[in-house]
């Protein structure tokens, strides 16, 4: 028998709590974000039936520098705007107005806050 602790780290404590007390339903799916260093990723999830309804991410707005003569891209708090606008557009079509945010394992604040407010002016309620 191996007495080794088995070592759970804060983030996923902290994303394992959040997400214990949320769940998506077709009225109001769940959008959960991810950020790494360099992308936001959203995604609308349905957590009844396990659908993912949208996504989003900023890897087409890229994050690398720039060739010669192209203009700088913008940093990743103006990206998780985009992107959460993007989302927005995708959500009318669908007819959705009211989600659930799954912040994850991340504090609200940064391109978490920035996400949220952004599809808050867009009309949607969270």
């Amino acid at each position: 028998m191996n007495n080794l602790r088995r070592h759970t780290s804060p983030a996923l404590q902290r994303r394992r709590r959040v997400r214990a007390k949320l769940w998506g339903t077709a009225q109001r799916p769940r959008l959960n974000i991810f950020r790494s260093n360099r992308y936001t990723y959203l995604q609308v999830i349905d957590d009844q039936t396990g659908r993912t309804l949208a996504t989003s991410s900023d890897i087409r707005f890229g994050a690398s520098p720039p060739a010669t003569g192209q203009p700088q891209p913008v940093a990743k708090l103006g990206r998780a705007r985009q992107v959460a606008q993007l989302l927005a557009e995708q959500l009318k079509k669908r007819r959705i107005k009211r989600l659930v945010l799954d912040r994850g394992s991340y504090r609200y604040h940064g391109r978490v806050a920035a996400v949220a407010e952004e599809l808050r002016q867009a009309g949607m309620e969270l």
